[in-house]
């Protein structure tokens, strides 16, 4: 009996273990993956507005209000297309400790197995 109370506690550390791994991985990923993303905006909008200025000042004499007008659209355009992209991404994720509810899953199998004559 005391064998399998130690054995029930180390599997159950073990699978906490990996429990508080994956809690830490996926924290590190979204951490890494907040600020690359928040740069990556940085640039892209220091890159739009520079592009802006270079179009507007291109059609300056002829276009200007016609060259901003389509400029915003683009933009707003573009911006909601990428907005609705990141939503389905975000509702389509990985599932959060898929590794460790699996191993449960095994050992519940496991034991079930053992009781069954």
């Amino acid at each position: 009996m005391r064998s399998l109370v130690a054995t029930a506690v180390d599997i159950l550390r073990t699978r906490l273990a990996l429990l508080a791994t994956e809690v830490e991985e996926e924290g590190l990923r979204w951490a890494r993956l907040a600020f690359l993303g928040l740069f990556a905006l940085l640039l892209l909008f220091l890159g739009l507005i520079t592009f802006t200025l270079l179009i507007v000042i291109v059609f300056w004499d002829s276009h200007r209000v016609m060259a901003t007008a389509l400029l915003t659209a683009l933009y707003l355009g573009g911006g909601l297309g990428i907005g609705l992209y990141v939503r389905s991404g975000l509702r389509g994720g990985t599932r959060l400790f898929s590794a460790s509810l699996a191993e449960l899953d095994k050992d519940r199998e496991k034991l079930a197995s053992r009781h069954v004559p």
